[in-house]
């Protein structure tokens, strides 16, 4: 296990890296929203990084080539998407609001946000690591569940992220929630998708029989990035800022859709 925990560093400090990239980048544009495309694109690298870095003799196993093409293809089209969307659009609300509440000392305070997001990313890569070296030979009925659901979030996240660009695009939305397709089951769609995928690593790294033990930690990265995204950067900034921008419809908004987990709109 020693030469996981070594790359497992090596993962820490790459991302430690790149979020100083994000850093300088948001710095010289004052656009705030690169923190997320860098985070997401860093994160992947770093996973495809744990999943097929040899630290023995033998060739990436069947379950690293999976894990690692899964984790590259979410790193690749979320931090893609979050790109494009940094680059065209006005500074994400949750970026603009810190840049508000902290003044002279946002640049500062930015870069210790960000080595946070960095950590953050190491502590879900652990998942990613244990699920690619779990050491079952060949791929399983398990390992097949693990991809569908990993699969069906990665979609999931992806109809909801055009979904919502679609409503913005149209000049007749302006002022309005999006609470149509997927937006009128939650209320952050794309965070519960998000959610679910890491729900995948879990069903790769567990091993029922007791032969990799060391898998039972995978259940760290959903169970982290449900308190991140509901209790701390996603759900809560997001939804103070709609009640403050727009407090009548969001309030006719919470009070019809979930706040994250799907189920059908009520009247």
């Amino acid at each position: 296990m020693i030469p996981l925990a070594l790359l497992w560093g090596g993962a820490a400090l790459f991302m430690v890296v790149v979020m100083t990239a994000a850093w300088i980048v948001q710095r010289r544009t004052g656009q705030g929203g690169w923190a997320d495309a860098f985070w997401s694109l860093g994160l992947g690298a770093a996973g495809v990084g744990v999943a097929l870095f040899p630290v023995a003799a033998e060739p990436p196993s069947p379950r690293q080539w999976l894990a690692a093409v899964l984790i590259g293809l979410w790193g690749l089209r979320l931090g893609l998407h979050i790109a494009a969307r940094a680059a065209h659009d006005t500074e994400d609300a949750r970026y603009a609001r810190l840049r508000h509440e902290w003044g002279a000392h946002f640049q500062g305070r930015m870069f210790g946000f960000l080595m946070l997001q960095a950590g953050a990313a190491a502590f879900l890569a652990l998942s990613v690591l244990l699920a690619a070296r779990q050491p079952t030979p060949g791929l399983t009925i398990q390992d097949a569940l693990a991809a569908i659901v990993f699969i069906s979030a990665l979609i999931g996240e992806a109809v909801a992220d055009r979904q919502l660009a679609a409503f913005k695009a149209d000049p007749a939305n302006r002022g309005r929630i999006c609470d149509t397709g997927l937006w009128a089951w939650s209320r952050h769609p794309n965070y519960f998708f998000e959610f679910l995928g890491w729900c995948a690593w879990p069903i790769f790294a567990i091993d029922f029989t007791g032969g990799w033990v060391w898998g039972w930690l995978a259940l760290s990265g959903p169970a982290y990035i449900y308190w991140l995204l509901t209790q701390v950067s996603g759900v809560p900034l997001l939804e103070a800022h709609m009640k403050r921008s727009r407090p009548d419809a969001f309030a006719a908004y919470a009070a019809r859709t979930s706040v994250f987990f799907p189920r059908p709109p009520r009247p």
